[in-house]
């Protein structure tokens, strides 16, 4: 399994259990359309911070940072193309997108909650907001976009996995790769890393035996 569908089974696998089954048909379809460049790169973060580390640990934090930027995507959309303006009062489609979008960012939560990635997480959420209240309001945003928080996210989701912080310049690394992505939706992870990009993530990713914890969090259990 390459870490694309490992991401993707994480993450379905997290909202198997929401009812009702139309509502998870619509989350199910979101993650289904969706690139899983966030969650690679937060296995990769996993893999080069820390090469020993445990496979389900690195799964569930990359399937929390991946479920959080699906549903704060779908909102992005969501709040672009307003569907209520011309929406059928019979049709819940809408609606049930939304309701979506937040059980997707819920789930993310859950997942890197009691992990060194929950506080980043909520700080990712904010800045979304901010951006888009700056937007909407013909502002120009003061901070980053979306997929830039997202990659820093998945840098430190997945270098913290082995209970280590992750270090700045992998961080620093991933915020360059949204950068030069340019405007979303991002490409598939197969298509959109550079050749060689763990060997980089490798080299700035390297923790001396004195950075190395080896703890893992409560929440990965």
């Amino acid at each position: 399994m390459d870490e694309a569908e490992q991401v993707s089974a994480a993450a379905r696998e997290a909202v198997a259990d929401v009812e009702p089954d139309g509502l998870r048909a619509v989350i199910d379809d979101h993650v289904a359309s969706s690139s899983m460049l966030p969650g690679v790169l937060t296995v990769l973060s996993a893999r080069v911070v820390d090469g020993a580390v445990d496979d389900h640990a690195a799964s569930r934090r990359a399937a929390g940072v991946q479920l959080i930027y699906d549903g704060l995507r779908v909102t992005r959309s969501l709040v672009a193309a307003e569907p209520w303006t011309h929406a059928d009062a019979d049709d819940p489609t809408a609606d049930l997108d939304i309701l979506a979008a937040d059980v997707l960012v819920a789930r993310g939560f859950r997942l890197l909650a009691r992990t060194e990635a929950a506080e980043q997480a909520v700080e990712t959420v904010r800045a979304f907001g901010r951006e888009q209240t700056d937007q909407h309001a013909d502002r120009t945003p003061t901070d980053r976009g979306l997929e830039a928080n997202v990659f820093e996210l998945a840098a430190i989701a997945g270098g913290s996995t082995s209970g280590s912080e992750a270090p700045v310049p992998l961080r620093q690394y991933l915020v360059g790769l949204a950068d030069n992505h340019g405007e979303p939706p991002l490409p598939d992870s197969g298509d959109a890393l550079p050749e060689g990009v763990e060997d980089v993530m490798a080299r700035v990713g390297t923790q001396t035996g004195d950075d190395r914890v080896g703890t893992p969090s409560v929440g990965d259990r």
